[in-house]
C-alpha cells in the first residue's frame, strides 16, 4: 500500500478493551446487513444487544470473505474449529420479510 492510500485507524482505549458476545443476530433489508451482538448469560432472564452494526451489502460480503480468510488461517495453525452446539438454533427474526440466524 502505498502512503497514499494509508488509512491512519485510532483505537480510543473504551473501544480497545472490546466487548464479549457469545451470540449474534444478524437481519437484513434489500440495501443493508444489520448485526446484533448479544451476551447471555447463566441465570440472567434477559439477554441484551450490547452493539449494533449496520453495513451495506456489499460491506458485510466483504466481512464474510474477510473471516473466512482469517478462520482458514488460525485453523490452518491451532487445528480445526469445533462446532458443540449443532444444529445452530435459528432465532426468528422479522425485518423485512427475512428470517435471521444466531
Amino acid at each position: 500500500m502505498s502512503a497514499e492510500n494509508e488509512l491512519n485507524i485510532e483505537l480510543s482505549n473504551d473501544v480497545a478493551q472490546g466487548s464479549y458476545s457469545n451470540l449474534a443476530i444478524i437481519t437484513h433489508s434489500s440495501s443493508e446487513f444489520i448485526l446484533d451482538f448479544i451476551r447471555m448469560m447463566p441465570g440472567v432472564p434477559k439477554a441484551q444487544v450490547h452493539s449494533r452494526i449496520i453495513m451495506t451489502a456489499e460491506h458485510a460480503k466483504r466481512l464474510l470473505l474477510a473471516i473466512k480468510d482469517n478462520i482458514d488461517k488460525f485453523e490452518s495453525q491451532y487445528g480445526e474449529i469445533e462446532l458443540h452446539n449443532e444444529p445452530i438454533n435459528k432465532v426468528p427474526i422479522n425485518f423485512g420479510n427475512n428470517s435471521a440466524e444466531a
